[in-house]
């Protein structure tokens, strides 16, 4: 019996197929694995500077009109400089720092702009608070009341300073036409020094009590209802309720719209200047109710002082920075004690 033995695979012939050479279609392949790996790259590069490219016009519009506007009239304030030649400057130093504190103009114009800010602030701020409480309740036309409220905020400052001006006539406006009806006096708003105050502290509070009343109610309705829920079956009535629930609540909320009324007092400007009846700058013809802003603008613009000017914008400036320290500390203190 003969055994068949297999002989090993003949070598192959030249021409042909050699060991090791690519598939068909491998080349496509790879191609696309590195169009895969450049579009991936290219993903990566746009998620890390696309947000940079998102903010970056108002970094630019910041640079441009916020920036160097700051570091220009910083610059000014130590020269002397007028408006008629803005490229002509004297170095000063600190004189113009020095002559604001000696100026009685000043200092009367911060004591204004520091009244109309009481005047302005509290009973706004009051007024908004207890608005919000009112509309965080179950109200029918709710809506409405919401728009209503922050209908005073989107009307013209002129438009409204002008309706005021009309209201505190001195011979032909309502406000005296209803105080002589009650026995007093008719009042001259613009001469007189607390009436116009007040006069221009009623059109920042017709402005602004909807906006703060709507920040409240906000606030008001982030508060948990498990917290009232626990007040009324404790036997808390409504004030109750209010005073114990509803202001510890509101302590943060609080601390921002004082801080934002005090800094936007402190800029207090187009409400004093039209209501003047002269349509100046001076704040009434003893400066009774001229403030900062427009005592700025009277020594840039009527004047024409730029290096004065400069150095109360950077006085007003220093001061907002100080606000800006006392709010923080205090809300510090309260997130502490909380």
């Amino acid at each position: 019996m003969t055994t068949r033995h297999d002989s090993a695979a003949p070598p192959v012939k030249e021409g042909g197929a050699a060991p090791g050479r690519p598939l068909q279609g491998a080349a496509p392949a790879e191609a696309e694995q590195r169009r895969r790996a450049r579009l991936s790259r290219r993903w990566q590069r746009d998620i890390r500077w696309s947000p940079y490219a998102f903010v970056s016009p108002f970094f630019l519009l910041f640079l441009a009109f916020g920036m160097f506007p700051l570091v220009y009239t910083g610059w000014a304030s130590l020269h002397q400089v007028e408006m008629t030649a803005p490229t002509d400057m004297t170095w000063v130093g600190l004189h113009n720092y020095t002559r604001i504190f000696d100026d009685e103009f000043f200092w009367n114009a911060a004591e204004n702009t520091l009244t109309i800010g009481i005047i302005s602030t509290v009973p706004q701020l009051l007024m908004a608070m207890g608005l919000a409480h009112i509309l965080n309740y179950k109200l029918r036309a709710s809506t409405f009341y919401r728009v209503v409220m922050l209908a005073p905020y989107a009307t013209s400052i002129a438009a409204a300073s002008l309706v005021f001006v009309l209201l505190f006539g001195r011979d032909y406006g309502m406000v005296n036409w209803v105080l002589d009806l009650v026995g007093i006096d008719a009042v001259d708003w613009q001469e007189d020094k607390w009436p116009s105050q007040f006069a221009v502290s009623s059109i920042i509070i017709w402005r602004w009590t909807g906006y703060n009343a709507l920040i409240y109610l906000a606030a008001m309705q982030a508060i948990p209802q498990d917290l009232y829920e626990s007040a009324a079956l404790d036997g808390a009535s409504r004030w109750k309720q209010f005073f114990h629930v509803t202001l510890p609540s509101l302590r943060p909320t609080i601390l921002f719209t004082v801080v934002v009324s005090t800094i936007g007092a402190s800029q207090v400007f187009g409400e004093p200047l039209l209501f003047d009846a002269n349509k100046g700058s001076s704040g009434g013809a003893e400066h009774q109710f001229q403030t900062l802003g427009l005592y700025l603008y009277e020594q840039g613009w009527v004047n024409q002082h730029l290096g004065r000017a400069s150095a109360i914008a950077w006085t007003m400036f220093l001061i907002l920075i100080v606000i800006g320290i006392v709010n923080y500390v205090i809300s510090r203190r309260l997130r502490a004690s909380s």
